[in-house]
């Protein structure tokens, strides 16, 4: 025997949610004559088979063939009045929401030519505020091709685009990466800009869009090598100067121990930071390249394949000495090759 509610409404006491759907399980059943009660800041959109179709503003309403003509049609002909026809009905607040929150789950990577390592990873948060400016479209968009109506969902999925359009702009920021914290205000701009169109396609206004923090991520080296971002040699590099550190740490613990003054000690942390800035900011001084290489040291010496130096060597642009299934290039030889 389906339930049959005669009346329909939704009164958040909470204020903070955005989209609700009555009966929050299964479909509703309803009959001409029941009634519709809509607050203000709502607007109640029936839905069927993945579509929203009728829709009322705020006030109550009594349900009828004049006032649902989109749901009587798809259901067909009518039966009396009296039998009940299923829907679902998603009532839809259309006040305007603010402080929401933002952060990146995952750290941006920017390019940051010239220091350190080349790129820097950023993480950041801060807050935002829609509010729904076409409920019916939100609602065939949100819940009819996204199946989401609750509203952290729904807020996560909207996170995922700001963070997206946060990512772009970071990338296109024309200036030092040190540089960012004082352009919060047009970098938020920028952002809420590019997010619109993907909003308003939603039925969303993005209101606003802050930035309140945007600094370099705690990752640790293991974490940078694993995202690729960190060749062997600055492996190699990043864990010595981890180690110094925590000698260095471990030497002024001693030192505290022993009365030194905090000067001392700030000296010594002093002289490993410079250490490791200049470890990360300047690359190693390369090898002097042996008098007679194999066709590996070769191709290291001019950065190429091994395959390439065969080539070379194998079309006479390079002289080498065959020895048994192996190649000997004299750095004369490749000197010459070079001078063309």
């Amino acid at each position: 025997m389906p339930r049959i509610f005669d009346v329909i409404e939704w009164a958040d006491d909470t204020g903070r949610e955005i989209v609700k759907r009555f009966p929050e399980e299964g479909a509703g059943d309803f009959r001409l004559g029941s009634q519709l009660i809509v607050r203000e800041s709502q607007v109640a959109v029936f839905f069927r088979d993945g579509k929203a179709l009728d829709v009322f503003s705020p006030g109550r309403h009594t349900l009828t063939t004049a006032n649902i003509p989109l749901l009587i049609n798809l259901l067909g002909p009518f039966f009396g009045g009296r039998s009940p026809f299923t829907a679902e009905v998603y009532f839809v607040s259309t006040r305007e929401f603010v402080d929401l929150k933002w952060g990146t789950p995952e750290p941006i990577v920017v390019r940051n030519p010239g220091m350190g390592l080349g790129v820097v990873l950023l993480q950041g948060h801060g807050t935002f505020a829609i509010q729904v400016r076409d409920p019916q479209l939100f609602v065939n968009k949100i819940v009819g091709i996204q199946h989401l109506y609750e509203t952290e969902r729904i807020v996560d999925y909207l996170r995922s685009i700001l963070v997206s359009k946060l990512a772009d702009g970071v990338g296109n920021f024309n200036r030092p990466v040190v540089d960012l914290a004082g352009f919060f205000e047009e970098l938020g701009a920028a952002v809420r800009a590019k997010a619109q169109e993907d909003f308003q396609a939603l039925g969303l206004d993005l209101k606003a869009f802050y930035v309140q923090s945007l600094r370099p991520s705690s990752k640790t080296i293991e974490e940078l090598r694993a995202m690729g971002l960190l060749d062997v040699q600055t492996y190699a590099q990043l864990q010595a100067a981890d180690a110094l550190r925590e000698a260095a740490q471990q030497e002024l613990g001693g030192l505290a121990a022993a009365g030194v003054g905090a000067g001392a000690g700030f000296g010594l942390a002093q002289f490993f930071t410079q250490l490791f800035q200049g470890m990360t900011a300047r690359p190693a001084a390369p090898a002097a390249a042996p008098e007679v290489m194999t066709v590996e040291e070769a191709a290291a010496y001019l950065k190429v394949s091994p395959d390439d130096v065969v080539r070379l060597i194998e079309s006479g642009q390079l002289k080498a000495r065959k020895i048994g299934a192996t190649y000997r290039i004299s750095r004369s030889a490749i000197e010459e090759f070079l001078k063309g």
